[in-house]
């Protein structure tokens, strides 16, 4: 088998840090997944990182770990604070070990970002994300903080880390300290910049002092605040500069605090685009860097390392999409990765929702102990009918057990619903998760049977009968709703309508938000990295601490109205952890919302309603219909009259809101129990 050495050869370089030599630029950034809190939780992560560092990671980074109570991030969080602590572990670094891996344990306080009543910061300021005030730290408890993380680093090299990850970055608690946002004191830990880093490099210091040189210390610097009053760069570089005066071995580049409101990690956010920080700081320090966010498939790494952006590359949730990530680049065989597509609904929307976190294209993810991969003891004959998100991961899934499976699918092409969400500006990704599918499925050998509406007569006689058959429009009951100028969501992203200047959408859903952003033609633009920077105001230039400056957000060609039956705020429904984004892009493009509408017809002049008591017209020459979907079950009603047995998956089962992330667990689930 070939190896990418020659086709990704930075990528694949060694990383001499001296006592130790990484096997490749790939470092694991640090997630927090929720396992920290379960009760099974480092059994389970013990399996979750030896998978990655079995898939070739040069360098894996934990999630975060609280030096103490004041630095929870919620209550009863994960915690090293003495040797009690260190058995769990030990099973994590033994196992990474095991396979070959090295692995940093993150250092991580909350500071005022700390969701509960022991949260502290250098002022007294409640961070906008949090309902909880912080307590101030007062000198002599700012210093039992430094002997905290110094004390938690040495626990973590005698639980057998190779490192540590001193969390510097995002709004946490050191980067309080750093910005004068954050940081009103006037004593030696506030002021002038020298006293505001004293607090990071007094933690750097006494880390590098107590575990000697043979040590790993990461240094997560927020090179990019995306606040008002954040740093300057002449400070970042000054940071840098001590930081690396300080010990630390490697700079990793955080971008943005979890307040800011600038996309940083969303799909939204054009592939490798803060590379070009990092690669601002190249040559002022000595020790690597590493460059993070947004960098997902093998090229793009490469070329960032190519282009002299970085020393390293850092990617936290491709790993949880394909845990072999690393290994399928080293061995030619890229178009086989699951490719992180930056939704954020089974990572950090779950987090938010102190659930445990998983992946949307990869519901293994977090589970390895609890969902493993296992071949069928028999193999079976299998037929999937229906090639969207459901009966493709059923499918896949299936067919790597080692079962036989045939894939029906009415439409010329598979995907599904995919097919039209990949066509969502800022949702391009999902054409990498439809190349994956593709891939698996002449890898695997499944039988794709395209432009075949599958019959009872056709399915009968498989072992196995799984109807993935997806969903269809919901039509509405409004007059009028058969005129020429009223389009299903379906018709318009598909191309087969053209939708006129003027648009009243109809349901305020996930669906509703995407086909406003579908029509907002001057929003496609929004992708391309120059265009992004201008439109949420990110300044390359620096020109301003924190680095930011006025957005250039693009005019829009069309007029649109986004309208609900629900009192309630449009949007509610969307993901938590990205539901501000696309909330943001609408009405920075002049889309109006409408809630507590009821519709009373459409005619000529546009759509007519009742809205706050009055009738009112609103004046379009086009209407789109986003009124959620109906379950597609007309063979399953079929099968069931002729009493054939099968299995019902995705939106076949239940319409709603369309939501892969739901179909794609149901179809894996389903194909490890068969």
């Amino acid at each position: 088998m070939h190896t990418t050495d020659t086709v990704f050869p930075h990528l694949f370089r060694p990383l001499d840090l001296g006592y130790i030599t990484l096997r490749n630029r790939v470092l694991m950034g640090s997630m927090h997944t929720g396992l920290e809190e379960e009760h099974d939780g480092f059994q389970r992560m013990a399996a979750y990182y030896a998978m990655r560092a079995e898939g070739g990671a040069g360098l894996i980074v934990t999630g975060g770990v609280a030096p103490n109570r004041s630095g929870w991030v919620a209550p009863f969080s994960i915690r090293l604070a003495d040797s009690s602590q260190l058995g769990g572990h030990r099973l994590i670094t033994e196992a990474v070990h095991e396979r070959g891996g090295a692995i940093c344990l993150q250092i991580l306080h909350a500071g005022r970002y700390g969701y509960h009543p022991l949260c502290v910061a250098p002022s007294k300021l409640r961070a906008p994300i949090n309902r909880f005030s912080p307590w101030v730290l007062s000198p002599r408890r700012i210093k039992r903080t430094i002997d905290d993380f110094v004390r938690c680093a040495d626990l973590a090299r005698e639980a057998g880390y190779d490192g540590v990850e001193v969390m510097g970055s995002e709004g946490y608690l050191i980067n309080e300290f750093i910005a004068a946002k954050t940081n009103r004191r006037s004593d030696e830990w506030g002021g002038s910049f020298a006293n505001r880093i004293r607090f990071p490099r007094a933690i750097v210091q006494g880390i590098r002092e107590r575990v000697g040189e043979r040590f790993i210390i990461i240094y997560r610097l927020s090179m990019l605040d995306l606040i008002d009053k954040g740093s300057s760069w002449e400070e970042v570089v000054e940071l840098a500069a001590a930081i690396e005066e300080d010990g630390a071995t490697l700079i990793n580049t955080g971008i943005g605090w979890h307040e800011a409101r600038v996309p940083t990690i969303a799909t939204v956010v054009p592939r490798a685009c803060f590379a070009w920080v990092t690669r601002r700081l190249m040559g002022s320090v000595a020790i690597p860097l590493i460059t993070s966010n947004r960098i997902n498939m093998p090229e793009v790494a490469e070329k960032i390392l190519a282009d002299g952006c970085a020393d390293m590359i850092s990617m936290a949730r491709p790993f949880l999409a394909d845990p072999f990530w690393v290994k399928k680049a080293r061995e030619n065989r890229a178009d086989e990765i699951n490719t992180c597509i930056a939704c954020n609904q089974a990572c950090l929307d779950h987090i938010f929702a102190r659930k445990t976190a998983s992946c949307l294209v990869n519901p293994r993810a977090c589970h390895e102990t609890i969902r493993p991969f296992v071949r069928a003891g028999r193999p079976k004959r299998i037929a999937v009918v229906g090639a969207g998100p459901a009966g493709l991961a059923c499918a896949v899934t299936a067919a790597e057990r080692g079962h036989r499976v045939t894939l029906f699918e009415a439409a010329e092409t598979v995907g599904g619903q995919f097919l039209l969400a990949r066509l969502i500006p800022g949702k391009e990704e999902f054409e990498e998760t439809l190349r994956y599918y593709r891939v698996q499925l002449a890898r695997l050998g499944v039988d794709v049977r395209t432009s075949c509406t599958a019959t009872p007569e056709l399915v009968r006689g498989y072992d196995d009968i799984v109807i993935a058959s997806g969903v269809k429009p919901r039509p509405v009951e409004i007059e009028g709703k058969d005129l020429p100028h009223v389009y299903s969501y379906a018709e318009v992203i598909g191309g087969k309508k053209i939708a006129g200047r003027r648009v009243a959408i109809i349901g305020a859903g996930g669906i509703g938000f995407d086909t406003s952003t579908f029509l907002l033609e001057k929003g496609r633009s929004s992708h391309h990295l120059d265009a992004f920077l201008d439109a949420w105001g990110i300044d390359c230039q620096y020109r301003q601490p924190g680095g930011l400056k006025i957005p250039e957000w693009p005019v829009p060609d069309r007029e649109i109205h986004l309208l609900q039956r629900k009192a309630g705020k449009p949007g509610e429904g969307l993901g938590k952890t990205t539901g501000w984004i696309h909330r943001s892009v609408l009405k920075k493009s002049g889309v109006r919302f409408w809630s507590g509408v009821q519709y009373l017809r459409i005619d000529g002049e546009g759509l007519w309603v009742r809205h706050g008591g009055e009738e009112k017209l609103i004046a379009v020459d086009t209407v789109v219909v986003c009124a959620g979907q109906l379950s597609e079950r007309g063979l399953a009603a079929d099968l069931e009259r002729a009493g054939v047995g099968f299995h019902l998956i995705g939106g076949a089962m239940a319409a709603g809101e369309l939501d892969a992330k739901r179909a794609i667990l149901q179809g894996t689930e389903l194909a490890d129990r068969l």
